[in-house]
């Protein structure tokens, strides 16, 4: 009994290494969600200036043609605000583990869910200044994450040679599209920004990655979004019976587990390829086209006088061809693997590095920023740490045995050691 006691205390330590430093990245996507969900809800659009054009607006403070102006130019300013934010999310997030990844982008999701159960019954004036307070806020946040990076782990300017992961891309589509055919009839609570199945799905995710790291399953997780969107259309034709909740609930939980899957396979890609995720996450952004065009065909067929159970029944035959297509694609997976290099698909963990692992490597970063050590110094003393001999050092680096040796001796002399073994001891690996 004693010795359960010890590894679940243990784990719980393990454990807590992969939030540690998450509450700006929390309030960073979460603030920026939540301003999202708020800014949508009352027609306009997104971050200050167009928070601003919103209650302008909103308060009658500009009426006739220039408000239709107001709500146009607040759409673009809001639009482009809110995307620029996501590139710089994605971006500062890339530079940390995949565990973290997935645990701050779930966590961050449930504080917009949060942030906007408390703001949405306000009155107008309350609104308003949530508008406002919520792009600074996340920015802020963003700005601490980042700044709180090592220089050695922040993002490279070097783009390599790569090809883009298109079946990501179409699978992400043919979601995207389905659910926008949906999308018009879902039931509340359901929905793709800061809603009740949003929570669901998030709060699931985050418990599961968290408690069970090590046995976390991608590759079983890839695929349950499938199952869920085909339970969910299967329903509909019964809704008399079961309501709309249960059908509208499950289409929109399989939109937001594939959207986060295909997340971390683009983080996954960008750090084994050493490509900047700005250039993925600019790209998964186009999304919401393909959300516009499902809505639009669904609202065409109503306009053209289909019948509500017509219309059911040829949205769940596209649906079941789109899904076919789906698992063409989630079959190929030993492509995403040899092309692209996505690995945690096989591997079934989010776990790159162990506790004692994560514990040497913040352990060297300490010690470099605390001896003053150059990037490329402390790039050296990470690979001492990893117990990487000189020539393995030298084959990874690419640099000759005279230049180690240079390197070598100004980090024992800032370190304040005398040959490598002290240096090892001193960072006790």
């Amino acid at each position: 009994m004693g010795n359960l006691l010890k590894d679940i205390r243990k784990g719980r330590e393990d454990r807590s290494l992969y939030l540690r430093g998450i509450l700006p990245y929390l309030f960073a996507l979460g603030c920026a969600r939540a301003w999202v969900t708020l800014a949508v809800a009352a027609s306009a659009a997104l971050m200050v200036a167009a928070s601003l054009c919103l209650i302008a607006v909103g308060t009658g403070l500009v009426a006739g043609p220039a408000d239709v102006v107001l709500v146009a130019a607040g759409a673009a300013a809001g639009g482009a605000g809110f995307g620029l934010f996501l590139l710089l999310w994605a971006e500062v997030l890339s530079c940390i583990s995949l565990i973290r990844i997935f645990l701050y982008t779930t966590a961050s999701q449930l504080v917009a869910v949060v942030c906007v159960f408390f703001c949405d019954g306000l009155d107008d004036l309350r609104v308003a200044c949530a508008l406002v307070i919520l792009p600074p806020v996340a920015l802020l946040c963003l700005r601490r994450a980042f700044s709180a990076l090592p220089v050695a782990d922040r993002p490279s300017p070097v783009i390599p040679k790569f090809t883009y992961p298109w079946k990501i891309f179409v699978l992400l589509a043919l979601y995207s599209f389905a659910y926008g055919l949906r999308q018009h009839q879902l039931a509340a609570g359901a929905g793709m920004h800061s809603s009740v199945s949003t929570a669901i799905v998030m709060a699931v995710l985050f418990a599961s990655a968290y408690f069970f790291s090590n046995r976390f399953n991608i590759g079983t997780l890839y695929r349950s979004p499938l199952v869920l969107i085909v339970c969910g259309f299967l329903l509909v034709p019964v809704e008399g019976v079961f309501g709309t909740a249960v059908s509208s609930y499950l289409i929109s939980m399989s939109y937001s587990l594939v959207g986060i899957i295909v997340a971390l396979l683009l983080y996954d890609i960008a750090k084994r390829l050493g490509v900047t995720v700005v250039i993925f996450a600019a790209i998964k952004g186009a999304e919401q086209v393909f959300v516009i065009w499902g809505k639009g065909v669904a609202e065409a067929m109503a306009a053209a006088g289909m019948n509500a159970g017509a219309q059911d029944a040829v949205i769940a035959v596209a649906v079941v061809a789109m899904m076919l297509a789906a698992t063409l694609i989630l079959l190929s997976e030993k492509e995403l693997a040899s092309r692209w290099g996505v690995r945690i698909l096989d591997a079934g963990g989010l776990v790159e590095k162990t506790p004692e692992e994560l514990r040497r490597d913040e352990r060297a970063a300490e010690l470099a920023e605390h001896a003053r050590l150059t990037p490329r110094e402390t790039e050296i003393l990470v690979l001492v740490a990893q117990g990487k001999n000189g020539p393995a050092i030298m084959q990874e680096l690419f640099i000759a045995e005279g230049t180690l040796k240079a390197h070598m001796s100004h980090i024992y002399e800032k370190c304040g050691v005398a040959n490598r073994r002290e240096l090892v001891a001193l960072l006790g690996a």
